[in-house]
Parts: structure tokens; C-alpha cells; sequence
């Protein structure tokens, strides 16, 4: 799918045709086919590989430059389910004079710049824009990540009255998130690093122009993204934590299972034992005793019952 805006004076959004977009447009692909690729990447003199790299699910956060084409692939979070979440490449083609963005899927990210929110940014202000989705970005890593706090006590709380398969593989879901997370933000936090820096190469500002609202929403986007892998690691250790915690229970619930069965084996054995016994072909005592059987039954409840006191007295039973 292919998308063309313009913020116009009135701050809202017309949506143009690829014969006849002007200055200061914005390009937004999405899951595009290859002649929108194609037809993108001649009309905007760009490499189409610029435009394809973004749609490989496993593209790293990078920063490329190219003549007069600037690249910007972050990577932003998207929720799979209520248990599972991942991250998707999303990639910025900063041109002298417009904007495109290329992602693999529909995301919250891209979908809330729209004419319903058209006063809150413009397209002509590239800059300004870029840095606003990059903020969205982290804002919703922020939220994610109070979703999965919220989640995992939950699952916490689920597995405290019965430990059942299903809540550990959430764990793990949420676990397997964190890591999608953690690696994510910190290549995103490289990207903004490096735009902060590039600000200063000539030539740069062919791409981007920074003024002090830019500088501040820069400063802000850089704070929420630290905030968010300081939150992300946290909940790493703690979820570490819990796991390593629920395998100790598990670990010593199932020992305290195999002591009673243990225990129950060696107390039922006792009056196998001594019926086997009296159940030998050879002369033995009581043999032709008249209350041999409720003696030798007597005896080995007995027996048992001495053996399970011991047992219990050490707390093997």
C-alpha cells in the first residue's frame, strides 16, 4: 500500500497521487508491492534497495547514508497477543525534500499520524516529524512494558494457587518479548546517538534541520528511550528472578512427592514382607496356630505403623 500526504496551510492533510506529489510530501509504505517500490524509488531518485531493506523482519537499527538519501531503520514494538509481543523494522528515507517511511505490516505507530491528528505534525517540517515518530516509538515501548508488569502478576498470582504448564509458557512468552525489547532499544538508542551527532557533519543539513523545539523533542525522545531499557531490564531480572524462584518450588514440591511415595513404599512393603515370610514351605512358629492369620496381620500393622511413626519423625512422611 502506498500513501501520499502533504500537511497544507489549513494544517490538514491532502492526499496526493504519485504523478503529482510536491515539496515537503510524506511517502508512507506499507507492506508495498513491487511496482510501488518501483515507482517510489524513480520518482524520488532513490536505490530501491533503500525502500526493500526496511521490509526484512530481522533488519537491525542502523543509520546509512547515500549520496543524498539518508536511511534510518529503527525498530518499533508491536503486539502480537495479550501474552506475546515483538518488534518490526521501520524504516525513514530522509530526502532534501520529502519524507518516506516503509514498514512490513500496519502498525499504532505510523497509523496516528492521520487527519485526525494532522494539526499535531507537518509533513514539510521533515525533521521535526521524523523525531516525532521515533518518541511515539518509545512512548509505546512505555506502555508495552506496563502492560507486561501488569500481565506478569497476573501470571504470578495464577501460578501461587496451582502450577500449571499453560501460566509458564506465558512466562516464557513474556520472557522471550523482554529480550526482543531489550535488544531493540539499545540498537534504537545507538540510532539516536548517531543522528545527534551526524547534526554536526557537513552536508547533514541537507536532510535535517534542527532549531531548539527539534533540539528539545531530540533531548525527549533520548530520555524516554533510556527510561524504557532501564524499565525493560528491570523487568528482565525480575521475571529471571520469579522463574528461577517457581523452578525452586516445582524442584522441591516434586522431592517432597517422591519422599511420601518413598516413604508409603517402604511402609507398605513391611507386611509383604513378613507375609512372605510365613509364607515360606518350612517349619515355622504359629504355623498351625488357630489365630495365626490375625496375629501375623496384627504384627505387621504394627510393624508398619513403628516404621511410619520413625519416618514421620524425620520428615520423610
Amino acid at each position: 500500500m502506498l500513501q501520499i500526504f502533504k500537511t497544507q496551510e489549513d494544517r490538514t492533510l491532502k492526499e496526493l497521487s504519485i504523478e503529482e506529489f510536491e515539496k515537503g510530501s510524506w511517502f508512507n509504505l506499507i507492506k508495498p508491492t513491487a511496482d510501488e517500490i518501483k515507482g517510489v524509488a524513480a520518482a524520488l531518485n532513490i536505490d530501491a534497495d533503500f525502500l526493500r531493506d526496511s521490509l526484512d523482519s530481522e533488519e537491525r537499527s542502523r543509520i546509512e547514508l547515500d549520496d543524498d538519501k539518508l536511511l534510518i531503520i529503527t525498530n518499533i514494538p508491536m503486539m502480537e497477543d495479550e501474552n506475546s509481543f515483538d518488534t518490526l523494522p521501520l524504516g525513514v528515507i530522509m530526502t532534501p525534500d520529502n519524507i518516506v517511511t516503509v514498514s512490513l505490516k500496519e502498525n499504532r505507530i505510523i497509523s496516528f499520524f492521520n487527519q485526525d491528528t494532522a494539526k499535531l505534525f507537518d509533513t514539510s517540517d521533515k525533521t521535526r516529524f521524523l523525531f516525532q515518530i521515533l518518541f511515539r516509538s518509545t512512548k509505546f515501548y512505555l506502555r508495552y512494558l506496563e502492560h507486561i508488569n501488569r500481565h506478569t502478576d497476573k501470571i504470578e498470582e495464577e501460578l501461587r494457587r496451582t502450577m500449571k504448564n499453560k501460566a509458564l509458557f506465558q512466562l516464557l512468552d513474556v520472557q522471550k518479548s523482554l529480550v526482543y525489547f531489550t535488544t531493540a532499544l539499545k540498537d534504537n538508542g545507538r540510532v539516536l546517538e548517531k543522528l545527534s551527532r551526524f547534526k554536526k557533519l557537513a552536508g547533514f543539513s541537507n536532510f535535517m534541520e534542527y532549531n531548539e523545539e527539534v533540539e528539545d523533542l531530540v533531548e525527549d525522545v533520548i530520555i524516554e528511550n533510556k527510561q524504557a531499557v532501564e524499565m525493560v531490564e528491570m523487568h528482565r531480572n525480575i521475571l529471571e528472578s520469579m522463574m528461577d524462584a517457581f523452578a525452586s518450588i516445582i524442584s522441591n514440591n516434586l522431592n517432597i512427592v517422591m519422599k511420601f511415595l518413598t516413604s508409603v513404599t517402604i511402609i507398605l512393603a513391611i507386611p509383604t514382607m513378613v507375609a512372605s515370610f510365613w509364607g515360606m514351605n518350612v517349619e515355622i512358629p504359629m504355623a498351625h496356630a488357630q489365630f495365626a492369620f490375625l496375629g501375623i496381620l496384627l504384627f505387621s500393622l504394627v510393624l508398619a505403623g513403628i516404621i511410619a511413626v520413625i519416618l514421620a519423625r524425620k520428615g520423610l512422611f
